[in-house]
């Protein structure tokens, strides 16, 4: 076990998948939600009790399903984006934080990476070809990240949705996000804090899965891999 906070993002409205709850709550097989994939593989490296879910939409669904976590609201969920709720998330945090989107289905192995390398800033990618919608990334000459938007020229893949930032950090973390428009994701405010000079590490997850469950053909994969790998 180690010694991290981890957000987990989760106020969205999930339209694109159109299940009228949090995509957090969707479930995967066996009465499991994608948010009890993400509990099951927060406690291989540490305490549940360590977890911090940014609510929105449908909020209180969550609240009732999982009673022991800590919660905060982004009120302002309908007209803000991942920047704005990651901000909410953050607030008086002080040791080294783990951040995810509440939609990411992952291989377990992925947390274990992360623990492994504590102290550092990092975003984790992967080489696959990526489309459209994803969030991609380039590196600068010394190998840490350049860009990470959707828009990036030349990409070298995705950033996943999972990343960390250590406890020094997390100050100038803040006030990057608060710099962010209201619709930016949280990827912006990393930008911000990059062109200001500090460093993001890639944290390459090779062939392990993981998918943001954005669309129904990204559900039925993350259903094919949980039933696969679940026990």
């Amino acid at each position: 076990m180690i010694l991290i906070r981890v957000i987990i993002l989760a106020a969205g409205t999930g339209s694109r998948l159109g299940h009228g709850i949090p995509k957090a709550l969707v479930e995967l097989g066996d009465g499991k939600t994608i948010m009890d994939q993400q509990l099951e593989n927060i406690a291989q490296i540490t305490s549940t009790e360590n977890v911090r879910v940014v609510l929105g939409y449908r909020g209180h669904l969550i609240e009732e399903r999982y009673p022991d976590l800590e919660f905060v609201y982004n009120h302002r969920y309908s007209e803000t984006n991942t920047s704005k709720s990651l901000l909410i998330g953050l607030e008086d945090m002080d040791e080294d934080v783990i951040w995810m989107n509440g939609d990411v289905v992952f291989d377990p192995s992925i947390l274990k990476m992360i623990g492994e390398k504590p102290g550092e800033n990092l975003i984790c990618v992967d080489n696959k070809k990526v489309g459209e919608e994803e969030v991609k990334y380039s590196l600068d000459s010394q190998g840490f990240i350049r860009e990470l938007s959707k828009n990036v020229t030349d990409p070298l893949g995705e950033a996943v949705g999972i990343n960390q930032v250590s406890r020094e950090t997390i100050p100038m973390l803040r006030n990057a996000l608060r710099e962010c428009q209201d619709q930016d994701y949280f990827e912006r405010g990393v930008e911000i804090l990059i062109e200001k000079g500090e460093t993001f590490r890639p944290l390459n997850i090779g062939e392990r899965f993981c998918i943001e469950v954005d669309f129904p053909e990204d559900l039925v994969e993350a259903r094919k891999y949980f039933m696969e790998n679940h026990k």
